[in-house]
């Protein structure tokens, strides 16, 4: 995977995750999100709730649980949370997928992820890349 260089000021990455995920992120019960392809970066980046729901995973348990009395935001960034790492298991091994998984975790400072009061809403195929 090639990066470009990014232009000089203050920018953030973003990475929209479909809900229920996104707000399992920012409780702290999801400190593992899946992707196909490896991240180099290990960074504080926005998360965006993307326009659509993961349905069948509201009727998961944990999900329920972790959810329960909270408004899925969708469409919006709804928090930040830090990539502290990214692996990919073994084949063959339980739960691999082949995907790569970037791991969030507690830093010094406390836990690395916070939620947005007011989400700042935005628009379709809207991208997180500075002008």
């Amino acid at each position: 995977m090639s990066v470009a260089p990014l232009p000089e000021g203050d920018w953030i990455r973003g990475i929209s995750i479909k809900q229920p995920w996104t707000t399992a992120i920012l409780t702290g019960a999801k400190t593992i999100e899946n992707r196909p392809q490896p991240w180099s970066w290990r960074t504080w980046v926005l998360l965006h709730a993307g326009q659509q729901t993961d349905r069948p995973a509201l009727r998961l348990p944990l999900v329920a649980r972790t959810i329960r009395g909270r408004q899925l935001v969708t469409g919006a960034v709804v928090g930040v949370a830090r990539i502290t790492g990214c692996h990919q298991d073994p084949e063959g091994s339980a739960g691999s997928s082949g995907c790569w998984k970037l791991r969030k975790g507690r830093g010094p400072a406390g836990p690395a992820h916070r939620e947005i009061i007011s989400p700042s809403p935005t628009r379709p195929h809207c991208t997180a890349r500075p002008s």
